[in-house]
């Protein structure tokens, strides 16, 4: 068996499976789209952690759930006819030959940044009133501001060096510093907020995808103080009993 059978047969598995649950299964039969919702968002967590910890049996598993997730959806629409697996697999199959023209077409693109300023040039022509449209309201910030700045990059709204970017920044944490003497929380927040957005601007031009890199500042933080509790523990002490000097101590040991 050549390996495209072999994958056939894996998601023929899948498909038969999931049918029967539906079926037979008293939770699968409760469930609906609206239920499986932030089952899918959580799932979708789940791998980006396993993505992050470059763990591949952990991806591998977490890729399953989310397919079925997408099974499950797909089975759920089929029973109200309105549409079923292989039509999200055509229907993405057509969005993907009609955004690569330069693969399925007779466009001409070398590189990832004028790919990138087709794609979005193309889904202008699709009848999108904004570049922005595609970005979903109920991302994280910060990611939904990364987001922000690819796609407006892509139409080329952007700078030219990163240098210029640096500059910006620089300007923008002189403005929240003004705003820290003022005393204005409402304008500080906002300057604040300006602060963030270059530097997730800077992180974009430096090739640093800034979730990706705060998320491994949060994972370094939390195996370092949970060392640090582990050894005031081992201590007969809390956190609460021990100075900054101590707790110092354990903190420079955890580097």
């Amino acid at each position: 068996m050549n390996p495209r059978e072999s994958q056939l047969q894996a998601l023929d598995r899948l498909l038969t499976i999931m049918d029967e649950l539906r079926a037979q299964c008293p939770w699968d039969k409760k469930q609906t789209m609206q239920s499986l919702r932030y089952l899918t968002i959580e799932e979708t967590y789940e791998l980006g952690d396993a993505i992050l910890d470059n763990d591949l049996p952990e991806v591998k598993k977490e890729l399953g759930d989310l397919l079925l997730h997408i099974f499950f959806y797909s089975k759920i629409a089929s029973e109200t006819n309105d549409f079923d697996i292989a039509d999200v697999a055509h229907a993405i199959s057509e969005k993907l030959i009609h955004r690569h023209p330069h693969i399925y077409g007779d466009i001409k693109a070398d590189d990832a940044e004028t790919v990138q300023r087709n794609w979005e040039n193309i889904k202008l022509k699709e009848g999108k009133k904004s570049v922005l449209e595609g970005v979903p309201n109920s991302l994280p910030a910060l990611v939904k501001a990364n987001r922000i700045q690819e796609k407006v990059a892509g139409v080329g709204f952007d700078w030219e060096q990163p240098e210029q970017v640096w500059e910006k920044v620089q300007e923008e944490l002189s403005e929240f510093q003004d705003e820290v003497k003022s005393g204005d929380q409402q304008k500080l927040e906002a300057e604040f907020g300006d602060v963030l957005f270059s530097m997730i601007n800077y992180a974009r031009f430096l090739g640093i995808n800034p979730e990706n890199a705060l998320e491994k500042t949060n994972k370094k933080f939390i195996k370092r103080f949970q060392y640090l509790e582990s050894k005031a523990q081992e201590n007969g002490k809390t956190l609460k009993d021990m100075s900054l000097a101590e707790m110092d101590v354990y903190w420079e040991e955890a580097k």
